[in-house]
């Protein structure tokens, strides 16, 4: 598993969909319905950008956790006792965190909305 995280340029690039995506659906009612539409398919493939990546890498964080046996590594280590119970909430919170299956949600979501609002528009 890579352990390196994305470029610099990779991560300003899903972390720029997200704020457009945002702003794009955020402004919808003041504009017509033109450029509703337009702000809409940009913000559901901003959004379809930025969740699926925010999945990927919520994944990745709990794969890691589990390949290497992390929540065990903290608990056995010799790291201060003040910094210990840190580091382990901060592992264990990473395994059960929800934050990837809501992310997941919204990207397969915003994916069936997008392929279904383009095959109403081409139709």
């Amino acid at each position: 598993m890579q352990v390196e995280p994305s470029s610099k340029f990779l991560r300003l690039f899903f972390f720029l969909s997200g704020i457009i995506a945002t702003i794009a659906y955020r402004i919808i009612f003041l504009l017509d319905p033109f450029w509703i539409k337009v702000s809409w398919y940009i913000g559901t493939i901003g959004f379809i950008l930025y969740f699926g990546h925010r999945s990927d890498i919520e994944r990745k964080r709990a794969n890691l956790i589990k390949d290497h046996n992390l929540v065990e590594v903290i608990e056995k280590s010799d790291i201060n006792e003040k910094e210990k119970p840190a580091l382990s909430y901060l592992i264990k919170t990473t395994l059960t965190s929800k934050a990837r299956i809501n992310s997941a949600f919204i990207f397969f979501v915003s994916l069936i909305a997008l392929v279904v609002s383009a095959v109403i528009d081409i139709f």
